[in-house]
Formats: C-alpha cells, sequence, structure tokens
C-alpha cells in the first residue's frame, strides 16, 4: 500500500485544478470554432465559385437565346432563298420549254426536302459539351480522400444529315469559268459559310460566299507556275484568321504559301511534297508529305528559325506498320494535339497521340475495301468534340463515321453507287462543317460543292454493294 504525504495530495490536486481549467478553456476554444466556422475561408471559396458559375450560366444563357433567334431567322431566310432559286428554275425550265424526267424528279425531291425542313424544323436542340466551362469541385480531407464526389454527363452526339444533299458550286459542270470548279480538294468553311476551296486543276483558290451563282479568284489564276503568283496543283487551303490570310499546300512546286490579302505571298516550307495543312490552338501548323510518308509541324511565327519542323507522326519510310505511312493526306489536329491522318494506301486513318512513337488505327485497317469496317483511299477528315471520326471514303463515293473505339462505320451520306444525283457521290475529296453543323463535301470528279444539312432522320446503317 502506496503512503502519500500531506505535500504530495496538494500537489495532485493542484495539477488536477489545472487540467479541469484546460478542459474549461478547450470547452470554450471548441464553441468559438463551431460558431465561427461559417466563415471558414474553403467557405469563402466555395461562394465564389458560386457566385461565378452563376455568372458563367447566366452568360451562357444570354448568349445562347440569342443563339436562337438569329438561328431561327437564318433558317427560314434559308428556306425561302432556297425556294425562291428552285421557283426561278421552274419558270426558266417552262420558258425554255426544256421539261424532261430528270428536271420534274429533281423539282419534286427539292420541293419534298424544302416541305420537311419547313414543318419539321427540329435541327435546334442543346447540346452539353464534354469540355465543361464549369468545372465541378469536390472536399477532399487531410488523407487525400474525398469527402463528395461528382461525376459531369456528357450527352453524345447522333446528328444525323439529310439524304439529299444541296449543290453550293459547281452546278455547271467541270471547267475554269467563274461559276465552275475542276477537281476541288481541300475546303474551309468560315463563321459566314462562305466556302475556300483548292481549286486543283485550274490552280486556284476560289472564294465563294453564301448563296453566290458564282465564286471569286482569290489566289493563283495566274496559269499553272512556280512563280509567287501562280499555283501548281493547290490540294488543300486554310485560313489563318489572326493575320487575314491563306495558307495553301501549293503541290506540284512542294511548298506551303502564304496569300495576303491576295497581293503578297510569302513562301512557308519548300522542298515538301505537301497535301494536308491544320493548325492548333497554339498556331502550330502541320502538314503531310506524301514523298517522306510523314507529318510534320512549325511554329508559325518562327518559321524561319526553324525550317526543318518537328517529327510528329510517320518518318519511317514507307509501308504499313503503326508508326508507318503510305501516301498521307489530309489531317486534323484536336485539342489535345493528336495527329489524325488519313493514311490513304494503307486504307485507314491513325491516330498519333502527343509524342507517341507510333499511331493506332481508328478507321479502316481492314485492307481495302467497301464493307462497314473498311475504306478505300480514305481522303477528307473532321473529328467532332465527342471524337467521332467523319472520313472522306474516296473510293467507295461516301462519308463514314467512326465511333470512339468502333470497329465499324456508319454510312451517314452517299454509298448509292458512284453519280451525280444529289444523293450520289464520286470520289469525295474534302471535308468541313460550318457553324450549324452542316457537312460540307468536296466532290472530286462531281466538280463540285455539296451540302448536307443536319436531320433527324436515321442514317443508314447497312452494308452497301460493291463498285
Amino acid at each position: 500500500m502506496v503512503n502519500n504525504t500531506t505535500q504530495d495530495i496538494q500537489d495532485s490536486n493542484e495539477e488536477l485544478k489545472e487540467i479541469i481549467n484546460y478542459c474549461d478553456r478547450f470547452r470554450e476554444k471548441l464553441v468559438e470554432e463551431k460558431e465561427d466556422s461559417q466563415d471558414h475561408s474553403l467557405i469563402e471559396q466555395i461562394n465564389a465559385w458560386e457566385d461565378d458559375s452563376i455568372k458563367k450560366i447566366q452568360q451562357t444563357a444570354e448568349r445562347c437565346r440569342e443563339l436562337v433567334v438569329e438561328y431561327r431567322e437564318v433558317y427560314f431566310q434559308n428556306i425561302e432563298q432556297r425556294f425562291s432559286r428552285l421557283s426561278e428554275r421552274i419558270v426558266q425550265t417552262q420558258k425554255e420549254n426544256k421539261l424532261d424526267e430528270t428536271n420534274l424528279n429533281e423539282f419534286k425531291r427539292t420541293l419534298m426536302a424544302l416541305g420537311k425542313r419547313l414543318t419539321n424544323p427540329i435541327i435546334i436542340s442543346i447540346q452539353k459539351h464534354a469540355q465543361l466551362f464549369i468545372h465541378p469541385i469536390s472536399i477532399i480531407s487531410s488523407k487525400n480522400r474525398p469527402l463528395t464526389n461528382q461525376k459531369p454527363l456528357v450527352q453524345q452526339d447522333e446528328s444525323t444529315f439529310e439524304e439529299y444533299g444541296n449543290i453550293l458550286t459547281g452546278e455547271n459542270g467541270k471547267g475554269e469559268e467563274l461559276n465552275q470548279l475542276c477537281h476541288p480538294g481541300g475546303i474551309f468553311v468560315d463563321k459566314n459559310k462562305t466556302i475556300f476551296i483548292a481549286d486543283w486543276g485550274n490552280n486556284r483558290i476560289v472564294e465563294w460566299k453564301y448563296d453566290a451563282k458564282q465564286g471569286h479568284v482569290i489566289a493563283g489564276g495566274n496559269g499553272q507556275g512556280n512563280q509567287m503568283n501562280q499555283l501548281y496543283r493547290p490540294t488543300n487551303v486554310i485560313v489563318d484568321q489572326q493575320s487575314q490570310s491563306l495558307i495553301i499546300a501549293d503541290s506540284m512546286n512542294k511548298r506551303v504559301i502564304r496569300w495576303f490579302n491576295g497581293q503578297t505571298q510569302e513562301i512557308l516550307i519548300e522542298n515538301i511534297c505537301c497535301w494536308g495543312l491544320a493548325m492548333d490552338k497554339n498556331r502550330f501548323l502541320y502538314v503531310t508529305d506524301t514523298e517522306k510518308n510523314e507529318v510534320r509541324k512549325w511554329k508559325l511565327e518562327k518559321i524561319i528559325e526553324n525550317k526543318e519542323g518537328t517529327l510528329v507522326a510517320g518518318g519511317n519510310g514507307k509501308g504499313n506498320q503503326l508508326n508507318q505511312f503510305n501516301h498521307p493526306t489530309f489531317i486534323f489536329v484536336d485539342d489535345h494535339r493528336s495527329v489524325y491522318v488519313s493514311d490513304s494506301k494503307n486504307h485507314r486513318v491513325m491516330k498519333w497521340t502527343r509524342d507517341a512513337g507510333e499511331g493506332i488505327i481508328v478507321a479502316g485497317g481492314n485492307d481495302e475495301g467497301s464493307d462497314l469496317n473498311q475504306l478505300l483511299h480514305p481522303r477528307g477528315l473532321l473529328v467532332d468534340q465527342w471524337g467521332k471520326i467523319y472520313v472522306a471514303d474516296w473510293g467507295n463515293h461516301r462519308i463514314v463515321r467512326w465511333d470512339k473505339d468502333a470497329a465499324k462505320g456508319e454510312i451517314i451520306v452517299g454509298g448509292n453507287w458512284k453519280g451525280h444525283g444529289l444523293n450520289q457521290m464520286n470520289s469525295p475529296c474534302g471535308l468541313a462543317f460550318d457553324f450549324e453543323g452542316n457537312l460540307y463535301v468536296a466532290e472530286w470528279r462531281n466538280h463540285r460543292i455539296v451540302r448536307f444539312d443536319k436531320s433527324v432522320d436515321k442514317p443508314f446503317n447497312g452494308k452497301r454493294k460493291k463498285y
């Protein structure tokens, strides 16, 4: 048994009092902290995020309302213009007494298409984008454990297109007049629906404004040659909005050339068998080389300092391995700087992620053919924000869309044998979208540009006959 002295007891009592006092102070501090929790800096950050998000939502909603009103006006104006042109053609045909079965069938199809657009204008829809402008937040504990978990929903695009297209340019057949084209290649469509066309066979770039009867030569058009004011078989053109200039793949002159206002020219890259062009958001210019079977990029403002550029895909000789190409033509670069390449003579589309040593096959790659898992000399190439790939299937006379990781594609327009009907194609080449999501196709052997409007109809999803 332990005997405690009087002093020991007193010391213990004093220590206990100190513990009790500390407990009282801790209790007061705990109450204070609980009452002050609403003023914690994290709450302030959450409040700021809430205010900022609401502001962005309100601004976006207001802009979308404006776009809906603006779009409806343009939509019905477009129907009126097309109906007016049709009426003029009917009157002219009647005056010239040139009525035949072909004309009558075309008039009927156009009227049916206009009627469908008028009575079923469900083209406007709300689209949720994969790239969020409001970033979800969550709370992480000191042990890095999430206290909330938010997963944003992404709406997949299921756009389909009208079966019959609208001929925008080239109704007058192959030729060199301003209302004609000769083997159009790459195309670019701006926010005003003006089309810039690499008119390959006429050695010129043509600007064709919305609803115009003829184009305007804005580069070349001075005969075939290698002078600064001439072009020789241009395959592609892009518009550099920042410098208000055209960048042109002048293929047979083996150069990439820039034109300012149709007057001043500047050679950007020399000694390159160029075909496809693309520019990313950081102003890097990407060019395919069909001779070296590679893709290189250049910083647009520093091309003089780095004339060789940087290899981004291929460069391992001609072949069909995953690190090779065989005649690469058109390209597309997404926001992650992944490069999509139409590997024409390998009958496939390749995707090379940034700094990759080899690509992956994202369309075709099952030998040449007309089955839905095959391509035949692919040309024009687009990738939408959902990762869906649109391919101008040159040899199969159709446009095919491939979902991400799909084993086969689906025909969205064309595929009705080779021909010049409004639901047919003959060697589709360049592709472009306008701001409404309508699809533009340059047809190499029909010498025309056709627009396929967005539709609510389901696309043909079966197998076509070989041709």
